[in-house]
């Protein structure tokens, strides 16, 4: 006797993804209709953080970027980009990524803003598609709220998610191409954090050597250019990014982060950052289990990128856009061996959670980012286990002997049977 069809199906999964991609689109042309010139209702720019990029260029452009870590002279070059600002945009990025943007300037704000933003777009999708192909991944990948929040704050989550990506489908078969990737990420160099555990527990050092010595080659790259008195004020400013994070100035309702959700509750910051420090070892601690035990992509690569978020501190609702290739990765892993009871559901609320995120968390002090954060990542370690064990679903008709970048074709017939893990 078949089992009943679940219900998240392919029809289902295609409307789901209209309506979000409607509402988002509703959202952006009433933000951008609202706005007057590049001014929205609330006196930001339009692009938010990307404003920082471009007034930190300038500033570099004109022989200054050490200026750029000053709140008061980089809030000065930011209203010389859209007049009228109300609101300043500190710039806390290190050197590495200084370089990369540093030629934005010559551009007009406007004209900067999808220089910078279409080609890492496409870089993004490109990456994604190598992961996930069909009509239904791309529904998905459309409507997804993380890859609209990066939109609208003109920021590097598409560059950033897309290098973490294809240093990891590239890892086995191209390991220094790999490392050269992962050394890139060196331009946010938080969310890299956990490659050197994922490299030493699989044991490629050729890749973990290539990553180290293009990151310090980037970071010699952006001191050279930039000069040391750069370099000297990125460190300085680290004290002040902190106090900011404690003190709340960097806004909680939109960090997916253990320390946000303590200090959103009003834990002292003690307390907060020890329990930061304890969930940063733990989810360090799965992905290494994952890397050291499993040699399925789609877990290790899941793994390491869920768990990125776990670790860090500092991150925001528009980093989620790179949580499209682990839901992705999983549901290829969920066609091919099939699908535990839930597992689904938590990919919904993944692939749902930056939309909802902070608006929740201003409603009721309570940051969701961390709880479906955890949950992704328990996911991973169950599947990882069983898979360990041999003790595979029965895989969709047709799909087997496949490999972890299939084309994905969600619920494309009939619903995978739930797995017959216990």
């Amino acid at each position: 006797m078949s089992r009943p069809e679940h219900w998240l199906n392919r029809e289902r999964l295609i409307a789901y993804s209209r309506i979000m991609l409607t509402l988002v689109l509703l959202g952006v042309v009433a933000w951008c209709f609202l706005a007057k010139g590049l001014l929205t209702a609330q006196g930001k720019p339009l692009g938010y953080d990307f404003i920082t990029f471009w007034a930190a260029s300038r500033m570099g452009l004109d022989g200054h970027p050490q200026d750029a870590y000053n709140v008061a002279l980089i809030f000065q070059a930011e209203t010389a980009a859209v007049p009228g600002i109300e609101v300043v945009f500190a710039w806390f990025y290190p050197p590495t990524f200084y370089l990369l943007i540093l030629p934005l300037a010559l551009l007009p704000y406007l004209v900067a803003y999808f220089a910078f933003l279409l080609p890492t777009l496409a870089a993004y999708v490109v990456v994604f598609r190598r992961i996930a192909q069909g009509r239904e991944a791309m529904w998905c990948l459309a409507a997804f709220s993380g890859a609209w929040m990066n939109v609208v704050h003109g920021q590097n989550a598409f560059l950033t998610a897309a290098l973490a990506a294809a240093a990891l489908l590239c890892l086995e078969r191209r390991p220094i191409v790999s490392g050269i990737l992962i050394g890139l990420l060196a331009i946010k160099p938080h969310l890299a954090v956990l490659f050197p555990v994922a490299l030493a527990a699989s044991g490629a050092w050729a890749t973990f050597f290539v990553a180290g010595a293009t990151a310090l080659l980037l970071i010699t790259a952006g001191t050279a250019v930039l000069g040391t008195a750069t370099l000297s004020a990125f460190l300085g400013s680290l004290p002040f990014v902190q106090n900011a994070l404690e003190t709340g100035a960097l806004p909680w309702i939109k960090m997916p982060t253990i320390f946000a959700m303590l200090r959103l509750v009003n834990a002292p910051v003690p307390a907060a950052w020890l329990a930061q420090g304890i969930v940063a070892c733990a989810a360090a601690l799965a992905v290494w289990i994952v890397w050291r035990r499993s040699r399925e992509l789609a877990l290790r690569a899941s793994a390491l990128m869920t768990a990125t978020f776990l670790v860090s501190p500092y991150a925001y609702d528009y980093d989620l856009a790179g949580l499209a290739f682990p839901i992705a990765w999983l549901a290829v892993d969920g066609i091919r061996r099939g699908w535990l009871r839930g597992e689904r559901e938590v990919l919904l609320a993944a692939w749902l959670l930056p939309l909802p995120m902070a608006p929740l968390a201003a409603a009721t002090s309570i940051q969701t980012g961390p709880i479906a954060l955890v949950g992704l990542l328990l996911l991973i370690l169950r599947r990882a286990a069983l898979v360990r064990e041999g003790r595979n679903a029965t895989t969709e008709p047709g799909t087997e002997g496949s490999s972890a970048c299939m084309p994905l074709r969600i619920c494309a017939s009939s619903n995978p049977p739930e797995a017959n893990w216990r």
